[in-house]
């Protein structure tokens, strides 16, 4: 019996941290990566799905530094619930960043890290699925050209501390920047999720995002908090743009800006920043990436309140090397 239901789940889905992915976009786990009634379950691997179709969800910390008591809870663990409601439900989310508002340095930091990073964790909880986080600028000391990690100038601050241990230890991930490899159940096509970190930008990352990059998948989904706009405020932003131009990729999935909108920098860029930051333009939501029948990407705004397409929202379609698709 046990063997049968497994043989009919076809999804298989776990992370890949940095380091880790083989040169064939790493091996898919056996069915026993599947706990019985098809609860996803992490490892150090790679992963085959059924179909691609994942969510974004990005910016999500109360608007006043260290206000733990007016976190935007109620918005994100909606946000984390619809991903059930929604038709064809995704099969996992990333995330673009900014889980919490603290004051670095101070000795309260790490509580009140500890504390917004929880309340985040605990919203998402209510998502079945694999959710693959970000780095932003708040996971440092919150300024946009802050730059964290053992080569940063701002260090091993408590937020960037924390977003470490409770947010990518579980995963298995060490760093900030990770690949997730994913291939079709039948062979179609490959895939790749490559989360970046900006804010703990170092010779070490660029070499990784260059080795990464030219791992030649059929779709490849770049993460980053900052959007390129703000190339100005983060030398980062631009070194990782010209890694990227020397390659092929699909989409570059960004936050930062509390807006859901597609960037007038590229046709392949979309700011996902809505996740709950009181002040944001527009309404709250995530978006669906979807792969469709004829091998594009659509990539469609939700709304937070309705688990629906937003009204009069974004919503655009790619080829796999990021040009629209007719």
């Amino acid at each position: 019996m046990r063997l049968a239901l497994l043989s009919a789940l076809s999804l298989v889905f776990v992370a890949c941290s940095a380091g880790r992915m083989g040169e064939d976009g790493g091996a898919p786990p056996d069915a026993g990566a599947l706990a019985d009634g098809g609860t996803v379950k992490l490892t150090a691997q790679g992963g085959t799905l059924a179909d691609l179709r994942f969510a974004v969800v990005g910016d999500t910390r109360p608007k006043n530094a260290d206000d733990n008591a007016n976190y935007p809870t109620a918005v994100i663990t909606q946000i984390y619930k619809d991903l059930a409601m929604v038709t064809a439900p995704p099969l996992f989310a990333v995330s673009t960043g900014d889980y919490q508002y603290v004051t670095s340095g101070q000795s309260t930091s790490a509580t009140n890290a500890d504390i917004q990073i929880g309340d985040y964790l605990g919203a998402a909880a209510n998502f079945a699925g694999a959710l693959f986080p970000a780095m932003g600028n708040h996971e440092c000391t919150g300024y946009t050209d802050s730059e964290c990690g053992p080569s940063g100038n701002d260090g091993l601050t408590d937020n960037y501390k924390t977003f470490l241990s409770k947010m990518l230890a579980p995963l298995g991930v060490a760093t900030p920047y990770y690949s997730v490899p994913l291939r079709a159940a039948d062979g179609s096509w490959t895939a790749k999720i490559v989360v970046t970190a900006a804010n703990a930008w170092d010779s070490t990352q660029s070499d990784w995002l260059t080795q990464t990059m030219g791992q030649a998948t059929t779709y490849t989904f770049v993460i980053r908090h900052e959007p390129s706009e703000d190339a100005a405020r983060l030398q980062a932003i631009g070194d990782i743009d010209t890694i990227l131009g020397g390659f092929p990729y699909t989409l570059l999935i960004v936050g930062h800006t509390h807006t859901f909108e597609h960037s007038t920098q590229s046709v392949r860029e979309v700011i996902v920043g809505n996740g709950g930051v009181p002040g944001t333009r527009g309404t709250f939501g995530f978006a669906m990436v979807s792969r469709q029948g004829d091998g594009s990407i659509k990539v469609e705004q939700y709304d937070e309140t309705s688990a629906a397409p937003t009204p009069n929202g974004v919503s655009f379609t790619v080829n796999a090397a990021g040009q629209p698709a007719n």
